[in-house]
């Protein structure tokens, strides 16, 4: 039983304004909307607050419109001078979701500190020591607390090589070899899915090696119901402090409450560095702020099927409202039911981001299309060597595939080296528009840079031209109702003297579809053309030839919305039947949009960009 008889305090990192904002929503939220919560936070004594990096240096721009350091701004004057505010950045990738080169993560370093960062959590996905100390050295040279992680995640197979204490203990030895300056380590378990005896066996060995003054944090979510378990064992184990947050942005995907973890270490002789008994008032607050979003009881609930997809709390909620929009939130277990599979083949690397929307993402698409038919990019350059090297050798014939499939040979060298310059492109495409070069947004549109992505669509460059995207989980608000009234008295319709062209709307579930109709009078006879569906035209048809047929019209795959990232054919143009005619994205990933026949295509009835169903088609070919 956890007891020590001279009393010792654990210090607590609070991750409501950070983690639990993107575990439940993805970091969907708009900063105005926590701000009192993060005042009441700093008011009742928290000195330790994560506020940025993850999801939510992006989300604010991607998706709420706003400047992700102008809230980051708003967030340190809400707290005061005085309160470490911590980030989150992903080694080579930093944060985004592809490879950066040093120069980037040097620029990122800077733009944190100077936007009110104290302390910079940095984790490789991989646990590429190689990585760590590379990216670790733009943190230190910006003068930012460095706290370097051991990425932690429980198998969902069986090993003994990987992901034990062993492991985690050598990659801090390494650490320490490398000369590597840093102020804090982290044991970071983004899944949930470590077991306290791994949790207890790691924190002794680490603590053995690692200089006094050095201390020692521990990370994890509680969606298997194991995080107070698996702190305890940490702190035994001589972890000084934990991450907890409060609801509604606790447990489920989350944190545990910090009132769970008062409770849990009564009578050990442990004691937190927060007083419990203002959380009351923190929760009112954040209730309060988050009464218009909308929850998914997914990203709150226990699952204890993720000790078999170590999936993070950070990723399951950004992923199910991602299904949940594209109409396609039925095959979720499915997903998860192919978790084994990839985490296996791609050789074990921590389910953390980037590492675990690959997993999930690669999981789609063999559900999807057929395992191993469609490599998503990331999980096939993780599998290549893109990242850093895997813990464990990923499988041959997987690597072979992925090779063949995205044409690109394995990688052994440098992921920071092999990066795009994605600072150069960034400023390239800020002075082709005439938009100021400023760091602030030099970075925003280079952090948004995705390989093969028009730049039109990037997120910074949308923003910074007033097009950004707004995409919140917000209730839905019903339209008041008002009385019904009498219909004013129609005259009846002339009877038709030819051919007359209307549309009709058809809604079937949230599903709503609209077609072309065109009808006969009864005396012409002439063969009734199909139905098919209409749209608003974004660029001229051409007319039919007399006695041709309706044009057919080509859609997304998906039932929900999606976006429309590329249209590969224009007006004019023939095409084959089978042919990649656009593409969409859902769930971060790109997916082709083929011709159902061989024509012309005769209309496009969708611009880049848009967001489109498949109630809602693409453009029109005629056969």
């Amino acid at each position: 039983m956890l007891h020590i008889d001279n009393k010792k305090t654990i210090r607590v990192m609070m991750t409501a304004f950070r983690d639990g904002l993107q575990s439940v929503f993805g970091g969907k939220v708009r900063t105005d909307d926590i701000l009192p919560a993060m005042q009441a936070a700093s008011a009742a004594g928290l000195r330790h607050i994560e506020f940025g990096g993850g999801a939510r240096y992006q989300a604010p721009y991607f998706y709420a419109g706003e400047d992700p350091f102008e809230c980051m701004d708003k967030m340190r004057a809400a707290v005061g001078p005085e309160v470490d505010l911590q980030i989150l950045t992903r080694s080579v990738s930093g944060v985004t979701l592809t490879t950066q080169k040093l120069k980037a993560l040097g620029l990122q370093a800077r733009l944190m500190k100077k936007h009110g960062t104290t302390i910079d959590r940095n984790f490789d996905f991989m646990n590429d020591v190689d990585n760590l100390v590379k990216t670790g050295k733009p943190i230190v040279d910006a003068g930012m607390h460095h706290q370097v992680c051991v990425a932690m995640m429980g198998l969902p197979y069986q090993s003994d090589k990987v992901h034990t204490p062993e492991f985690y203990i050598n990659v801090v030895k390494k650490l320490l070899a490398s000369g590597l300056h840093f102020d804090s380590v982290c044991m970071k378990d983004a899944s949930g899915t470590t077991d306290p005896r791994t949790c207890y066996e790691t924190a002794v060995g680490i603590k053995k090696i690692l200089p006094p003054e050095v201390l020692l944090y521990q990370h994890t979510h509680d969606t298997a119901s194991m995080a107070v378990a698996c702190y305890m064992a940490g702190i035994e184990g001589g972890v000084d402090g934990i991450d907890l947050s409060v609801r509604p942005m606790a447990s489920g995907t989350v944190q545990p409450d910090v009132r769970a973890m008062w409770h849990a270490l009564k009578g050990t002789g442990y004691e937190l560095d927060v007083d419990h008994s203002k959380m009351d008032e923190l929760e009112a607050l954040l209730t309060e702020g988050l009464k218009d979003y909308d929850f998914n009881p997914i990203t709150l609930a226990a699952d204890a099927r993720v000790v078999n997809f170590p999936m993070p709390g950070g990723a399951i909620g950004p992923n199910v409202h991602m299904m949940a929009e594209a109409g396609i939130l039925n095959r979720y277990s499915d997903v998860l039911a192919e978790f084994p599979v990839v985490v296996k083949a791609g050789g074990a690397w921590t389910s953390v981001t980037p590492g675990s929307q690959q997993y999930w993402l690669q999981a789609f698409n063999n559900v999807l299309h057929g395992r191993w038919k469609k490599i998503d990019a990331g999980y096939g350059r993780s599998v290549l060597g893109y990242f850093g090297r895997p813990p464990e050798a990923p499988d041959a014939e997987v690597i072979k595939i992925a090779s063949e499939q995205l044409s690109l040979p394995p990688f052994t060298g440098d992921p920071l080296e092999k990066a795009p310059d994605t600072v150069e492109l960034a400023e390239q495409a800020l002075k082709e528009r005439k938009i100021p070069l400023t760091d602030e947004n030099v970075f925003l549109v280079a952090a948004a840079i995705v390989p093969g992505k028009n730049m039109e669509l990037n997120a910074g460059i949308r923003f910074l031209t007033g097009a950004a995207r707004i995409s919140l989980p917000l209730k839905k608000t019903e339209a008041p109702s008002t009385p019904a009234t009498p219909a004013p008295a129609v005259a009846a319709p002339a009877p038709l003297t030819g051919p007359t062209t209307t549309t009709c709307t058809v809604v079937e579930g949230s599903v709503t579809r609209t077609f072309k109709i065109t009808l006969q009078p009864a005396a012409v006879s002439v063969a009734a053309p199909a139905a098919t569906p209409a749209a608003t035209t974004a660029a001229p048809a051409l007319a039919a030839p007399a006695g041709a047929t309706e044009p057919i019209p080509v859609f997304s795959p998906f039932e929900g919305k999606v976006e429309l990232v590329e249209i590969n054919a224009k007006v004019g143009d023939h095409v084959r039947e089978g042919q990649v005619v656009a593409a969409v994205e859902a769930m971060k990933a790109k997916h082709d949009v083929r011709a159902p026949i061989s024509g012309k295509v005769v209309e496009i009835c969708a611009a880049l960009g848009a967001e489109v169903t498949s109630g809602s088609p693409l453009m029109l070919i005629q056969g």
